[in-house]
């Protein structure tokens, strides 16, 4: 009777989890392990893009890969996971509910937008955090062409100045512009509640987020929340009224639900605290990874953040010794001591640093070629051929 690995999620850390799991079970010779997939689709979906257009396009099929590598895929969405009996529920397109045992369970569903109490939040406020959202976005900026020239249908509020929040408002005027008209005059404003730009940053690359900003024409409400949003604009807790057809949230991202579905210890964006195996301590036949988990990069104190570049890592990781568990092999510790950033920043070009400390290395053009290499390439699924594949599922191997 094989064991199985099964693993929740196909996104950056899914994939490559069920990968590097798959990897590990051939090296050792081993036909005891079977290794599952559950998720709504058999797809990666590259969310790192979805501030760019043609969203439709960013996905990466997966079955020629997990059909090459003899991993199951297992199409619906988990909904519940009974730790005692070892047994998640899932529900299927059809609405018919179902359950799978697992040997070890792998949680890879990732994160999502914080979305708090806001009046008109709900109803009014686009996002670009699923592909489905990114979608009903992209489909209204095409609608704003029909729409009467006023100045409130040329401008669009980005409520939340973190990395995403950045990517896409200083992509906006040339989305816009493709639309409405070079002559049109954008205004793309960015609410943000820091004092300062980038305030999560290193002291040269907010510089360059302010001065590509000021470039573009992106404008910063620095110290300002949003009070509440309609189908004319927002209203800020200072009592400044921003009249706009568009208002977009990026404003901070959680760890999926299915995290609470597991006793442990989580930190504040909901992600569960994990050993440097990956697994969580109540319940050592579960691994967190991706944006699931809270993790230790190093021994400097860093943890892993919500991005595609550890979520790549853990995944990895998690795989590998969820295999190894199984086959009575040591695990690996989680360790993933290179750090760098890439931000996109629209026509101004892009900006990439590297260490925690995030020096900047290059800007525009030049760093706009680093950052098109890896989201084009670089954080895209292997070939489905075993020895690619295999050897990029390297937990060990150089990454970046």
């Amino acid at each position: 009777m094989k064991k199985q690995i099964l693993i929740v999620g196909s996104g950056f850390s899914g994939m490559w989890a069920a990968v590097s799991a798959a990897r590990l079970s051939a090296l050792e010779g081993k036909d005891n392990l079977k290794i599952a997939v559950l998720a709504p689709v058999p797809e990666l979906r590259v969310r790192p893009r979805f501030y760019e257009e043609k969203v439709s396009t960013l996905v990466a099929p997966l079955t020629e890969l997990f059909a090459e590598l003899d991993i199951e895929f297992i199409a619906g969405s988990a909904e519940h996971i009974d730790t005692q009996a070892k047994t998640v529920i899932w529900r299927d397109n059809q609405g018919i509910t179902s359950s799978v045992a697992y040997e070890r369970l792998v949680l890879a569903t990732g994160s999502q937008t914080k979305r708090p109490s806001i009046a008109g939040l709900a109803e009014y406020a686009f996002d670009i955090d699923q592909l489905e959202s990114a979608l009903v976005f992209e489909q209204h900026l095409d609608s704003l062409a029909s729409r009467p020239a006023y100045p409130e249908r040329n401008t669009v509020v980005v409520c939340g100045g973190g990395f995403t929040g950045i990517e896409l408002a200083t992509e906006l005027p040339t989305r816009l512009r493709s639309r409405l008209g070079d002559e049109t005059r954008i205004k793309v404003i960015v609410v943000e509640r820091s004092a300062v730009i980038g305030g999560r940053y290193s002291e040269a690359l907010r510089k360059t987020i302010e001065d590509a900003s000021r470039e573009l024409g992106v404008e910063w409400r620095l110290n300002s929340e949003v009070e509440t949003i309609d189908a004319n604009g927002v209203t800020l807790k200072n009592g400044e009224r921003i009249a706009a057809s568009t208002v977009v949230w990026t404003a901070g991202v959680e760890a999926n639900p299915l995290s609470q579905k597991i006793d442990g210890e989580r930190d504040n964006q909901g992600r569960l605290i994990v050993t440097e195996s990956l697994q969580v301590p109540a319940h050592p036949d579960i691994y967190a990874t991706g944006d699931m988990a809270h993790a230790k990069t190093d021994d400097a104190g860093n943890t892993a953040l919500m991005t595609c570049q550890h979520a790549i890592q853990l995944g990895k990781f998690a795989g590998h010794n969820a295999a190894a568990s199984l086959l009575n092999i040591a695990p690996y510790p989680y360790r993933q001591v290179n750090y760098v950033t890439c931000l996109d920043l629209g026509a101004w070009g892009a900006v990439y640093t590297e260490g925690w400390e995030q020096a900047v290395k290059s800007v525009r053009d030049e760093a706009k070629k680093i950052k098109i290499a890896i989201t084009n390439d670089l954080i895209y699924p292997p070939a489905a051929d075993k020895t690619v594949a295999f050897a990029a599922a390297d937990p060990l191997a150089k990454f970046v």
